[in-house]
C-alpha cells in the first residue's frame, strides 16, 4: 500500500494489524482518483469506516483541504495516526473514534466527498447510504457519496435524495457513485 500521487507520492502506508480491514487496491484507488481528478483540489473529504485512512490520505496528498476520518477500531485509529504522520499530512485532518452511525447523528458541515468503505457482507454500506439519504445536509450541493463494496454486495437502493449515477468495477472492488437529485 502506498500513496499514488501528490505531495506524499510513493510513501508507504501501514496496514491495520490483524483481520477486519479491507484496504482498497491500488488499481481501484487509481481509478477513483482518475475520476475525481482536479475536483479533489480544495475539497472537504469524509472517510467513513476509515480503516488505514489511505483514501482520505490520498485525497489530502492530491490537494484536498480537509479530511475527517471516522473509525471505531483502536488498532485502525493507531494506523491512521501513523500513516498521517509518515506522510506529513496531518494539517487539515480530524480523526474521530466513533461508530459511523452514531457520528452521523450529529449535524456537520457539508462534505464534497463522502467515502464509505465498511466491512464487507454486513449491509453496512446500504445502511450508511440510507442514513445519508435522510440527512442530505452531509453532502455539498455538487458533492458525491462513494461506496466501496464487493460486486456481489450491490443492490439497487430506492433513495429519495441520493441517486446512483455511476459504477465502476476493479476486480473484487466496486465503486458506486451517488449525488443529490
Amino acid at each position: 500500500m502506498r500513496v499514488i500521487a501528490g505531495k506524499a507520492k510513493g510513501r508507504k502506508l501501514r496496514s491495520v494489524p490483524g483481520p477486519g480491514t479491507r484496504p482498497i487496491t491500488d488499481r481501484a484507488k487509481s481509478g477513483l482518483f482518475s475520476i475525481l481528478d482536479k475536483d479533489i483540489l480544495n475539497a472537504n473529504f469524509l472517510d467513513l469506516f476509515a480503516g488505514t485512512g489511505q483514501v482520505g490520505i490520498e485525497a489530502l496528498s492530491r490537494g484536498a483541504t480537509t479530511a475527517v476520518f471516522v473509525e471505531q477500531s483502536q488498532a485502525a485509529l493507531r494506523t491512521i495516526y501513523q500513516n498521517l504522520s509518515d506522510t506529513n499530512l496531518t494539517e487539515g485532518t480530524q480523526v474521530i473514534r466513533q461508530d459511523v452511525f452514531r457520528y452521523l447523528t450529529t449535524p456537520s458541515r457539508p462534505f464534497d466527498y463522502i467515502y464509505v468503505a465498511p466491512p464487507q457482507y454486513r449491509n453496512l454500506w446500504s445502511k450508511t447510504l440510507w442514513v445519508l439519504d435522510t440527512q442530505p445536509g452531509w453532502l455539498a450541493e455538487d458533492g458525491w457519496v462513494i461506496a466501496q463494496i464487493h460486486p456481489t454486495e450491490y443492490e439497487t437502493l430506492n433513495l429519495q435524495n441520493l441517486e446512483l449515477f455511476d459504477q465502476r468495477k476493479y476486480g473484487s472492488v466496486m465503486l458506486c457513485f451517488y449525488g443529490l437529485r
